[in-house]
């Protein structure tokens, strides 16, 4: 469970980070929006370290479900955008498999 907490709060850090650079880019807003945006992508790849996960790959690939749950969350809360059914129906599959990326059984080759 704390895993879910650590990609959580990674992926929240990662979205802001990223959500400065668009608004610079994207919305025409000041160069001064990449200083807290850099800071939340550094706080982003340390909080991914803390997740229990032998390799990093896996522990990647299992963020990317919870990313995209965030994003959609960040969509609903910051942007003001209503999440279509499709969406929630997206969410649960990639829930279902950053968890069998991450707990799954683990095969060694003989």
């Amino acid at each position: 469970m704390l895993n879910y907490i650590w990609f959580f709060l990674a992926a929240v850090f990662e979205i802001a980070g990223c959500y400065g650079f668009w608004m610079w880019l994207r919305q025409g807003k000041s160069v001064w929006w990449l200083v807290p945006a850099m800071f939340s992508l550094a706080i982003f790849a340390v909080l991914l370290t803390k997740v229990e996960a032998v390799y990093a790959g896996r522990a990647y690939a299992a963020y990317g479900g919870i990313y995209i749950v965030t994003s959609i969350a960040w969509l609903a809360v910051v942007e003001r955008i209503r999440p279509l059914s499709s969406d929630w129906i997206g969410l649960g599959l990639c829930v279902a498999g950053a968890t069998i990326i991450l707990l799954g059984p683990r095969f060694t080759s003989s």
